[in-house]
């Protein structure tokens, strides 16, 4: 495991505590996008089903735990606990939208035709796009709590070290996976105008 993955899983998990502690220090989930946290939450399930077949490392193990916690407790935190402070109205987007072209694409393009795989492969296509319904909110209000443009900030920063890892493994390893890389590409394209917004602003 090399410096670029440990620093894009740090990001990334300090992206989703940083979200956490908006809602529970504001008892608010204003803002915030629950149909993109419903999206990150079914990534990391259908990612992480090998949780109960391989076993990889401590590190890995616990990484992963540890994200599909919080992605339920989050989903939790804005339909059930905070419900009243969810903004139904202006979080609009239709998941259909994403959800049907990237399960088709995933059957149409994997590395193997098997359950596990195809779900694997469903999850990297997902997650390019899931943080589409947070940033049509933002563009359809107008406005982002500055909280929320941290966690943005750090998810698009986990996403970018982590292109800097596929980088590192292709020139160190050999290694190449080209459903991760593009899917990452993609994603980190829809991030390009939030990061200067961010920095400008």
């Amino acid at each position: 495991m090399n410096i670029f993955r440990i620093l894009g899983d740090v990001s990334h998990l300090l992206a989703i505590i940083i979200l956490l502690l908006k809602i529970v220090k504001s008892k608010s989930c204003a803002g915030i996008s629950g149909k993109s946290q419903i999206l990150f939450a079914l990534v990391f399930t259908t990612r992480y089903l090998d949780l109960f077949t391989n076993f990889i490392s401590v590190y890995n193990t616990v990484m992963k735990v540890i994200f599909l916690i919080c992605a339920y407790v989050t989903v939790y935190m804005i339909y059930v606990k905070f419900r009243k402070t969810f903004d139904s109205e202006n979080d609009s987007f239709r998941l259909e939208f994403l959800l049907v072209p990237v399960t088709g694409l995933s059957f149409l393009e994997n590395h193997s035709f098997t359950p596990l795989e195809i779900l694997w492969t469903f999850s990297i296509y997902l997650e390019s796009v899931a943080i589409l319904p947070q940033l049509f909110m933002i563009s359809k209000t107008g406005e982002a709590e500055t909280i929320t443009t941290h966690y943005l900030f750090f998810l698009g920063l986990y996403r970018a070290l982590y292109i800097a890892n596929w980088v590192w493994r292709y020139h160190t390893e050999n290694f190449y996976d080209q459903i991760a890389v593009v899917s990452g590409v993609v994603q980190t394209i829809f991030y390009c105008d939030f990061f200067y917004l961010y920095i400008t602003k």
